[in-house]
């Protein structure tokens, strides 16, 4: 089984949470905690193989504390589930190390999807040969780590956190979206957002249609289009 502890400031979402993990087979929840420093006093005497971690805690932020974490020798593996969706925490966890990063709120599919693929990444590292990977098992390792959708292998100058953050706005939309709106929802620009649209539009995984506003000039409205986990 693979061991999640689950940082959540909010007992109720950590709750949640926690069932979410538990009805994923092959992963255990070994705890709940609901700061940074209760959720260093439980790593320290219960290692755990995953953790989900909150970006905004009482008392330091997520990120401070996965830097914590590896600064102490902590080997835990951290996929982060918060709301925080500006770039600069999204860029700063993937620099830090975070696996996976899930953006409030979400659905149970989305969450298995990121635990399907930890799990898939357990399995590879586990069964890559010890005298050297090659690089067709380095591949499927790196791949792992991404997640479901179409957005493992991205042309060069792309990040599989962007486009996964606007794949996340398109899930949680109630309604069609403009390139604009979902700039303004994952804190990118609208070059940036319409770049990725344009992407995933040419994955399969994202469509548009046309409407015409008042002014006459037509406006793209984009729709996920993929799977929702």
């Amino acid at each position: 089984m693979i061991e999640v502890l689950v940082v959540d400031d909010d007992p109720n979402v950590a709750r949640i949470n926690a069932a979410y993990v538990a009805k994923v087979s092959g992963f255990h929840v070994a705890g709940t905690v609901h700061s940074a420093a209760e959720a260093l006093h439980f790593l320290q005497q219960h290692p755990v193989d995953l953790v989900l971690l909150d970006h905004y805690l009482p008392d330091e932020s997520g990120l401070a504390l996965l830097r914590r974490l590896h600064g102490l020798g902590i080997e835990t593996e951290v996929i982060m589930v918060t709301a925080a969706r500006d770039t600069a925490t999204v860029r700063a966890a993937q620099r830090h190390g975070a696996l996976q990063y899930v953006v409030k709120p979400f659905t149970f599919a989305h969450l298995r999807g990121k635990l399907d693929s930890y799990a898939a990444l357990r399995h590879e590292l586990a069964t890559a040969p010890r005298s050297g990977a090659s690089q067709e098992t380095v591949d499927r390792i790196f791949g792992a780590a991404t997640p479901p959708g179409g957005t493992e292998t991205l042309p060069k100058g792309h990040s599989v956190l962007t486009a996964d953050l606007v794949r996340e706005v398109l899930h949680s939309a109630a309604a069609p979206l403009s390139a604009q709106e979902v700039a303004d929802r994952a804190g990118l620009s609208r070059q940036t957002a319409q770049r990725y649209l344009k992407l995933l539009e040419g994955a399969g995984l994202v469509r548009h249609r046309l409407k015409h506003g008042e002014t006459g000039r037509p406006v793209h409205l984009y729709h996920w289009h993929g799977p929702v986990g």
